[in-house]
């Protein structure tokens, strides 16, 4: 069994971790006890009743968050021609086609969010087994397989993230940086659960959000009632 550090015991002493709080107050929570050398990202953990095992139940999908993620992400599009130019115009860091597969196949990653026009998604296929196990895989459902490359390109860098089920029916995702106030990590925190009721499967039975929990990287989980979700 792994052990615990002082400062986790420390932080656990500070708020009940038996007690649901409403969702500013268990953020705030968070935000105070984020003391780290770095500026901790602030995550969210929904336990939801579906069972991924079929396929009618999985939840995959993105969304913009309104205050942004405190974090700008390298974006590599695959397109040709005046797509290819229009990528470069709207910030794109790395463009190509298969000048870029060659590099990914000898080992290149120095992106993290990979947008394709459909066209290219032959070729981008090749590299399914090298991006799928990575999650960057582009994808029709998290808006990055598209024409509109520009607005793909500006939302990701807005702070887009994506969302999708674990195994267990779990979507862990970021809603800023604890350096954010509190207001506006409540803000894109209700993004994101709004946009989750939404994507209830038709097939899922019972209740759907079964909990959630606010963290930072460092620190302990923080129950959120509920009740007070949305």
């Amino acid at each position: 069994m792994s052990k615990v550090g002082k400062r986790y015991q420390e932080i656990v002493k500070t708020f009940d971790r038996t007690a649901h709080y409403e969702p500013l107050e268990a953020i705030s929570i968070v935000k105070t006890n984020a003391k780290a050398k770095f500026d901790e990202t602030v995550e969210v953990a929904f336990k939801l009743g579906i069972d991924t095992r079929h396929a009618d139940q999985q939840i995959r999908g993105a969304v913009v968050l309104p205050n942004g993620t405190g974090k700008t992400r390298s974006v590599l599009v695959f397109a040709k021609g005046d797509k290819a130019k229009e990528a470069e115009l709207a910030g794109a860091d790395f463009v190509g086609a298969e000048d870029m597969i060659t590099q990914i196949q000898q080992g290149w990653f120095d992106f993290e969010v990979v947008v394709a026009t459909p066209d290219m998604m032959g070729m981008v296929g090749k590299l399914g087994r090298v991006l799928g196990p990575k999650g960057l895989m582009p994808n029709p459902k998290t808006g990055t397989v598209t024409f509109d490359v520009t607005r793909a390109i500006k939302e990701i860098k807005a702070g887009k993230i994506e969302y999708r089920a674990e195994k267990a029916g779990i979507i862990h995702a970021p809603i800023g940086k604890a350096s954010f106030p509190a207001e506006k990590l409540l803000e894109n925190f209700r993004m994101l659960a709004e946009t989750l009721v939404k994507a209830k499967p038709a097939a899922a039975k019972g209740q759907f959000m079964r909990s959630v929990t606010v963290s930072s990287t460092m620190g302990p989980g923080v129950r959120i009632n509920l009740a007070k979700v949305l």
